[in-house]
C-alpha cells in the first residue's frame, strides 16, 4: 500500500506540474499568444537566436519579470485547466493561472468528456527572471489566461521548437532532480521538453535516460516518456525495461508504462511481469497491470500466481487481483483461495477477500466455515 500511495502521489504532483500543457497536435510553428491579465507585454522577434535572446534578457532582469513564447505541443485526448482553488471547473472557464503570489501555484483540473472548450494548439513556455538570472520555468496551455501580477512580460515570436528544447536542456540538473519538492528549475524544464511536439524532444528524452545519467534523472524522464511522448515514449520505456541495470528504475518504468495510452504499453508490462530478473520489478509490473485491468492484464496476473518461482511475487500477484474491478478480481481470488497449492498464497487470497466487502467473498467464507 505504501508503494501504491507513493506512485499515486507522484502522479498527482506530476499532474500539477503538467498544468495545461496537454494539447492537440500542430504541425507548423506557432506564435499564438495567450491572453494576459495584469501584465505589461512587450513583443519581440527572435533575431540573434533563442539562447542569445534569453540570456540577454535574463542578464538584464534586475527586477522580477517574465519571458515567454509558444511552440507546437504534443497531442492528447484530455486537457488540463488551471485556476484558483474553489473555482467553478464545470462552467467551461479556464484560469486565470497566477504567475505571481502563493509561490506561483494553482489548482489544476483534467477536463474532458462533456466540457466543451476549444482545443488548445500550443504550449506556452515561461521563464521568470530576477536579479540577473532565471529562477523559475513553467509550461501551460495557450488557452489559459495568464495573470502576471502586474509584472512585465517579454513575448518572443519566431521561436523554433528545436531551439526551445536545446535551451531547456541547459536547465536540467541531475543533483536538483534528486531533491524532493519545490519549484525546481530542472523539473519545470524537463516537463516542458516532454510537452514539445518535435523530434528533438524525443532525442533529449533519450539522453536523459542514458545509463551514465543518475537514477533520479532516469526515473523522472521515464515518467514523462509514458505521460507525454506517445509511441516514441513507449519505445524508449521498452529499451529501459530491457537495458537499465537498476531494479528501482525498471520498477518505475512499469509505472510509466501504466500511464501511457499506447496499446502496446500493456504488452511490455506483461513481458516485464514474466521475464524481469528482479522479483520486485515483476511484482510492480503486476500491480500496475491490475490498474489497467483488461483480459491481457488478468491473464498475466493469474499466470504469475501459478508459475512465478518466487512466493513473494505470487503474493504480490494476489494483491494485484484485489486491485482489479471486483467482478473480475473477486472470482479469481476465490479460485486461488480454493485451489492454489501454496498455503502462503491461499492465505493471502483469503486476506484480500476479507478486505473486499463483497457478498461473494462472504458466501465463500460461510462455505469454508461450514466444512
Amino acid at each position: 500500500m505504501k508503494v501504491r500511495m507513493e506512485r499515486l502521489v507522484a502522479r498527482a504532483v506530476a499532474l500539477l506540474l503538467l498544468a495545461a500543457a496537454i494539447c492537440t497536435s500542430l504541425d507548423a510553428q506557432t506564435d499564438g499568444k495567450p491572453q494576459f491579465a495584469n501584465a505589461k507585454v512587450e513583443e519581440r522577434q527572435v533575431k540573434a537566436g533563442l539562447k542569445q535572446e534569453v540570456d540577454a534578457w535574463a542578464a538584464g532582469a534586475a527586477q522580477a519579470q517574465w519571458l515567454g513564447y509558444t511552440v507546437p505541443a504534443v497531442s492528447s485526448d484530455g486537457r488540463m485547466c488551471c485556476g484558483d482553488p474553489g473555482g467553478d471547473w464545470n462552467s467551461g472557464k479556464c484560469g486565470p493561472c497566477r504567475l505571481e503570489g502563493n509561490k506561483g501555484e494553482n489548482s489544476y483540473n483534467v477536463q474532458n468528456g462533456n466540457v466543451k472548450l476549444e482545443s488548445p494548439t500550443a504550449l506556452v513556455v515561461l521563464f521568470r527572471g530576477e536579479g540577473g538570472k532565471i529562477g523559475k520555468i513553467r509550461a501551460v496551455s495557450e488557452s489559459c489566461v495568464l495573470d502576471a501580477g502586474g509584472l512585465h512580460i517579454t513575448w518572443l515570436t519566431g521561436v523554433k521548437a528545436a531551439d526551445s528544447v536545446k535551451l531547456l536542456e541547459r536547465f536540467i540538473d541531475s543533483k536538483e532532480l534528486d531533491e524532493q519538492g519545490g519549484n525546481r528549475l530542472s523539473r519545470g524544464a524537463l516537463m516542458a521538453i516532454a510537452m514539445h511536439q518535435d523530434a528533438s524532444a524525443d532525442q533529449a528524452m533519450a539522453g536523459f535516460v542514458a545509463l551514465d545519467k543518475p537514477e533520479a534523472m532516469r526515473k523522472e524522464a521515464a515518467f514523462w516518456a509514458g505521460e507525454a511522448r506517445g509511441a516514441a515514449g513507449v519505445e524508449l520505456l521498452k529499451r529501459m525495461a530491457k537495458q537499465d541495470p537498476s531494479g528501482d528504475v525498471r520498477a518505475h518504468v512499469a509505472f510509466a508504462l501504466s500511464i501511457s495510452t499506447e496499446n502496446n504499453a500493456v504488452d511490455e508490462m506483461i513481458r516485464m511481469a514474466h521475464e524481469d530478473t528482479s522479483g520486485h520489478v515483476r511484482g510492480q509490473a503486476l500491480f500496475w497491470l491490475a490498474q489497467k485491468a483488461g483480459k491481457k492484464a488478468s491473464s498475466a496476473i493469474t499466470g504469475a500466481i501459478e508459475n512465478d518461482p518466487d512466493t513473494e511475487v505470487k503474493k504480490k500477484a494476489v494483491f494485484a487481483l484485489s486491485q482489479m474491478p471486483k467482478d473480475d478480481g473477486v472470482p479469481k481470488l476465490i479460485q486461488v483461495a480454493e485451489t492454489n497449492r501454496n498455503p502462503e498464497v491461499r492465505k493471502q487470497a483469503m486476506f484480500w477477500l476479507g478486505q473486499s466487502d463483497d457478498p461473494r467473498a462472504l458466501d465463500f467464507f460461510e462455505k469454508v466455515l461450514a466444512k
